[in-house]
């Protein structure tokens, strides 16, 4: 670290996950200096390594909210980014089928609601709702991509940095100390630590918001013998989940999945007995060439669920040098370049000068995401099995 300079950075960013590295890129690309930090040993081993990697459109997103605003904004600033960081993508596209009256005329709402956010779906005399924009990617290697960009436009990445307190100087910078003593002295602090974020948000005496891990597991499938799935199913939602989905991966696999159970613990990753009875018989009803198979895998990620509260995306009012962005769910992978953008207007809002956004770098990054050691599911069932 730098000893002759008023803080190590301008910009300290905690939690390199898929949001974490999206905005420590956004903040880089426009001239910042930020160093990100994330507790594990490599990003991506949290939430945003363990979900569906699905990237939405925001076609069943209720209109004129924060979340729905940023998928919509990533949306128009993914094509390029996915193009440029040479990430994994299948756009396969999505379809929602009616069962019965009552949920025909809830797509058709869906329909109505899509076409207020300006994405195309186009629904079928069958009671089927297509939305041939959604697609599917690696999301750990999308996560490591943005990382690997973020490090090229000179950021710095500290892993195994655990934080352990945040401390308000005399000169107006923050500290922020890991449990193994080492020091980051910083202009501001962006708060990304997912089921964490309620803690750091305490350690500069934010109480304002609570996290609590809400579980979504899933079992993993090779493709049924003569059939083969193309395009990501979606049942039709309910108000508290967008329940069980079958989908196809980057790999080969058929995922379904998930549930949605609400705990205590934020690190119980495991995958619960009951998970199969509760997504096998909804999946083979979605699709019946799963009547037969067993899932040859399984994990469950930990979403951080606000109390009360989704998408808290501002300045903190216990310390203006901190913005939180907590309260990311299900939708991050979706949301996080627009988030990485609106971010960086919180950050000049508190009076740190930004340039222009430069070009994105991948260095020699294209095409070598697609050879990672072992797929993004397998080592997420793998954590979930410890």
């Amino acid at each position: 670290m730098s000893t002759g300079r008023t803080a190590d950075c301008e910009i300290a960013v905690i939690g390199a996950g898929v949001v974490g590295c999206a905005v420590a890129l956004a903040l880089a690309r426009r001239g910042a200096t930020v160093i990100l930090m994330e507790a594990e040993r490599e990003p991506a081993l949290g939430a945003s390594g363990a979900n569906s990697g699905i990237l939405h459109t925001g076609f069943d997103s209720p209109a004129g909210e924060l979340e729905t605003q940023l998928i919509l904004r990533s949306a128009e600033l993914r094509g390029a980014a996915l193009a440029t960081l040479g990430v994994p993508v299948v756009r396969c596209g999505a379809e929602m089928r009616a069962r019965d009256d009552g949920e025909a005329a809830a797509v058709s709402a869906m329909r109505a609601g899509a076409q207020a956010n300006g994405v195309e779906v186009r629904e079928h005399a069958d009671g089927t709702l297509e939305i041939p924009g959604e697609a599917v990617t690696d999301p750990a290697a999308y996560t490591l991509a943005l990382a690997h960009s973020a490090q090229l436009h000179a950021a710095q990445m500290l892993t195994s940095f655990r934080v352990s307190a945040i401390e308000r100087t005399s000169t107006g910078t923050l500290l922020v100390r890991s449990e193994d003593g080492a020091v980051v002295s910083a202009l501001v602090a962006v708060n990304c630590a997912g089921l964490q974020a309620d803690a750091m948000a305490r350690m500069v005496g934010d109480d304002s918001f609570e996290i609590y891990p809400r579980k979504g597991e899933f079992l993993v499938f090779d493709q049924p013998t003569g059939s083969r799935l193309e395009r990501i199913l979606l049942p039709v939602p309910t108000k508290r989940t967008k329940g069980v989905l079958v989908f196809p991966t980057v790999d080969g696999k058929l995922i379904a999945g998930p549930t949605a159970v609400d705990q205590k613990d934020k690190g119980d990753r495991s995958v619960r007995s009951e998970a199969r009875n509760e997504i096998l018989p909804k999946a083979r009803t979605m699709y019946p060439p799963l009547q037969g198979l067993e899932p040859i895998a399984a994990y469950a990620g930990l979403r951080p669920a606000g109390r009360g509260v989704n998408y808290l995306l501002g300045v903190s009012g216990a310390c203006p040098r901190l913005v939180n962005v907590a309260a990311i769910r299900s939708t991050g992978l979706s949301a996080s370049l627009g988030i990485g953008e609106r971010v960086c207007s919180l950050v000049e809002s508190i009076g740190v000068a930004l340039g222009p956004e430069r070009e994105l770098l991948t260095g020699q990054l294209a095409g070598r995401l697609t050879a990672l050691p072992e797929p993004w599911w397998r080592r997420a069932a793998e954590r979930a099995a410890r």
